[in-house]
């Protein structure tokens, strides 16, 4: 009569011996969806994520000085390519997991129009934006100040944050009017949760395709492998296209 919990036993023991920790780089404006995808990864296959978050940049500069970490998900494309040619991550792992949108956003109902016109008036003290030489929402958004010949103008009044992170915290402290950041920071199942924003069309700045990689720590890693493929399934996907990505 004790087989059944003797069995069951036996099953959880494996199932644990077999699960292992992954140690995942996160690009900042990628938290959200990050938390989520890592709560249902870890209760369908039992590895556990290890997650930090943190600017693309200075990601690229802790792996290449060593840190442990066994996967990037980057802001861009060109860090984990770089990465791959200098042999710091697998070759052929790298790809597309979810192209960003970016949106002028502020606290303040009413503030930001759907034209973003409000740029060109200049009523506001401070626009906050991510460095743009570690942050491509920040390089996003320069482009699209530089598209509407604003930024000459708006210079003086820029606050850049070290990550889209920091820039959205800018905006909600009250430390910047308004600032570029990232649809997923401030809409949710295609609502904006608070405030006024302007959704910036594409067309005005470089494509944001994020890319997630391999990295050599993380090579023939079973935990890793399995979060690898768990991001690209539909399950991870439709998680990516709640918070506002395309899906890649």
């Amino acid at each position: 009569m004790f087989r059944f919990p003797v069995l069951l036993l036996a099953l959880l023991t494996a199932h644990a011996a077999r699960a292992g920790e992954v140690q995942v780089a996160v690009a900042a404006n990628f938290t959200a969806p990050m938390k989520a995808i890592a709560a249902r990864f870890e209760r369908d296959t039992g590895h556990k994520v290890l997650a930090s978050y943190g600017s693309t940049g200075k990601f690229y500069a802790q792996i290449r000085n060593g840190a442990p970490f066994d996967v990037l998900l980057a802001a861009d494309d060109e860090t984990p390519a770089r990465l791959e040619k200098e042999g710091a991550a697998v070759a052929g792992t790298r790809f597309t997991y979810a192209v960003g949108k970016l949106v002028l956003w502020s606290a303040q109902a009413g503030l930001v129009d759907d034209k973003g016109a409000v740029l060109a008036k200049g009523s506001f003290t401070h626009l906050a934006v991510a460095n743009p030489k570690l942050a491509p929402y920040g390089a996003a958004a320069v482009d699209v100040l530089k598209k509407l010949n604003l930024y000459g103008a708006l210079e003086a009044k820029l606050v850049v944050g070290d990550n889209i992170a920091q820039t959205h915290q800018f905006v909600v402290s009250g430390a910047a009017t308004l600032g570029f950041v990232a649809m997923a920071q401030v809409f949710e199942d295609g609502k904006l949760t608070s405030g006024s924003a302007w959704m910036v069309p594409a067309s005005m700045h470089g494509p944001i395709r994020q890319d997630a990689v391999v990295l050599i720590k993380g090579k023939g890693k079973p935990a890793a492998d399995a979060f690898i493929q768990y991001l690209k399934a539909e399950k991870a996907r439709a998680v990516i296209r709640s918070y506002g990505y395309a899906a890649g």
